[in-house]
Order: structure tokens, then sequence, then C-alpha cells
């Protein structure tokens, strides 16, 4: 009886350890911070691809086609205000190359340059982030889904954005949702 004791309290001593070292390591970190790993950790445990960890998804409603999809995307983004910096159909590359059909794989690059600007200004290594991606991409059974970074990483994993800093890119997340969201419905 003594050893399990013992050692139910050597648990929970490593278990206050554990929280304070996870307290100390965040200390001065957004909020948030904790719990975007949290939900990073968990998604990757669950999928065991740290990409899928990364991603916001969205299946795209059946019976709605690529070009359908498509031309959702382009007026939704249209619609938000956000700029399209450009569209890479690389399924149809693929396919070109390969000189056989291939998957439908399209991605959109969308920017707003100011908000862009003053990330960079904030630091240099936010440049690898951009533009905003959007990818439209048919599975290997045929279905439709779109994929965008998860941006609660980028905004929240780390020290706090200033707070006009932090405004901006918390409009272009909720417009890059808003076009998941609309898109993966086939609204206009």
């Amino acid at each position: 009886m003594t050893f399990l004791r013992n050692l139910l309290a050597l648990c929970g001593l490593l278990a206050i350890l554990a929280a304070g070292y996870v307290a100390w390591t965040f200390r001065g970190f957004d909020p948030q911070a904790p719990m975007v790993y949290l939900h990073m950790a968990q998604r990757l445990a669950a999928t065991g691809n740290a990409a899928d960890a990364t991603v916001w998804k969205r299946k795209v409603a059946d019976g709605l086609t690529f070009d359908d999809v498509d031309q959702s995307i382009q007026s939704i983004a249209q619609a938000d205000n956000i700029k399209g910096v450009g569209a890479l159909p690389l399924g149809d590359q693929v396919a070109a190359m390969q000189g056989k059909p291939w998957r439908k794989l399209k991605l959109y690059l969308y920017c707003n340059p100011l908000t862009a600007a003053k990330m960079v200004d904030y630091s240099e290594a936010y440049s690898a982030y951009l533009p905003c991606r959007i990818a439209l991409v048919q599975d290997k059974q045929g279905k439709l889904w779109l994929y965008t970074l998860d941006m609660d990483m980028m905004i929240h994993g780390g020290k706090p954005l200033p707070p006009e800093l932090l405004k901006e890119a918390e409009h272009v997340k909720s417009v890059m949702l808003d076009i998941m969201t609309k898109a993966a419905a086939g609204e206009f």
C-alpha cells in the first residue's frame, strides 16, 4: 500500500512539474498559444501527418463540380475584397506532363498587400507564409476538398502581435475561412 501511495505521489509531483514547465515555456506568449499547439498536437496524433495537423479543410458539398467551386472561390474572394495574386492549375500541369488525366488540383493565391507588408515589417519570416493560399483538390475517391493553412499558429502561436497587426491578421483569417466555408457550399 505504501508503494502505491508513493507511486501516486510521484506521479502527482511529475504532473505538477510538467505543468510548471509548460507554463514557464509559454510565458510571454499569446494567451491562445497553448491551445493552438494542443489542437495541432491532437490533429497530428489523430492523422500521423504533419501537413494535416497544420491546415484547415472543408469538404465540398456533394453535387458541386470543380468548375462550380472554382467560380465560387473567385466570386467570394472578390466580394470579400481580397486581392487575387495568382492561380496555379497544378492538376492540369501534372496531366500535361504525364500525358494522361490526373486529379483536379488548383491553388488560389490571395493577399492584402498592405497587411502583408506590415507582417513582414514585424518579422521577415512571415514572408514564407505569403500569399495566403486555398487549394481546391479532388481526392483519390473523386470528392472535392478545400484546404488552407491554419493561420492560428501564425497569429497566436508565439508572442502577441501588436494590436493593430493582430486586428488585420484576424481579418485576413476571417476572409480566408469565409471563402472556404461559402465555396464548400457552392455560394457565390
